[in-house]
């Protein structure tokens, strides 16, 4: 009787397990829907089935919960590492005019011109080493986003999500965020079933942004440096 018992257990199990399957299939089908037209038809019954697949036990929802924490830890770091430069830079600049202003208070008015000249060599030399402190740190902070999006296509990828591999494909980047976004909105909907029926699961957190995704901050960074590149 006990080996019956496990026997009907088990198929149990499997029964449920496809009836979640079949749910968070149809629920994927439904969402990709709101994608643009070149993405869905990228996005094939097998891609979506084996999507849903993972997706049914949950770990994968606590994987990109893991990952955004660590991309969120990460952009603190880089902003106020950010902040902290440009404060330094202000207190230099302040300090500069001050120095500037106490001596012309004191210059003899047969030395003002040479003074001025030597005063403007000393703010352009400061300016210079702005720029280029500045510079080294957004290209340490765009090295560093472009690290953490290959760590989390790494980790997706190890973590079976299909779509996820190490690339710097625009069209391949944009897919795996299409893809996050699926995943992300299936789990907000299912967590708000849960909550609708009165039960709270704490492994299915809402996230509010996606992974991959970064803050506009760094966009603005990345932008200023592409655009230096174009300069003279």
């Amino acid at each position: 009787m006990e080996g019956y018992a496990g026997a009907y257990d088990e198929q149990t199990d499997s029964t449920k397990q496809q009836e979640r399957h079949y749910y968070l299939l149809s629920e994927l089908q439904t969402l990709v829907k709101d994608l643009p037209c070149s993405f869905q038809q990228r996005l094939s019954y097998t891609t979506l089935s084996d999507l849903a697949l993972v997706l049914i036990d949950g770990t994968v929802y606590e994987i990109v919960q893991g990952l955004l924490d660590i991309q969120h830890l990460t952009e603190r770091n880089l902003y106020n590492q950010r902040q902290k430069l440009h404060g330094e830079h202000r207190a230099l600049k302040q300090e500069l005019v001050r120095k500037h202003k106490e001596a012309l208070q004191t210059c003899k008015t047969h030395n003002l011109a040479v003074l001025r000249m030597n005063q403007q060599g000393e703010t352009e030399a400061l300016e210079q080493r702005i720029r280029e402190e500045q510079r080294m740190m957004d290209e340490k902070i765009v090295v560093e986003m472009d690290q953490k999006v290959v760590d989390q296509q790494n980790t997706l990828e190890k973590a079976g999500v299909p779509g996820f591999y190490i690339t710097t494909n625009p069209q391949e980047l944009t897919m795996q965020m299409n893809l996050l976004e699926l995943i992300l909105k299936l789990q907000q909907k299912e967590t708000q079933s849960d909550l609708d029926d009165g039960f709270i699961v704490s492994n299915y957190l809402t996230l509010p942004i996606l992974v991959l995704t970064i803050p506009r901050w760094v966009a603005a960074v990345v932008a200023l440096r592409a655009r230096s590149k174009l300069e003279p």
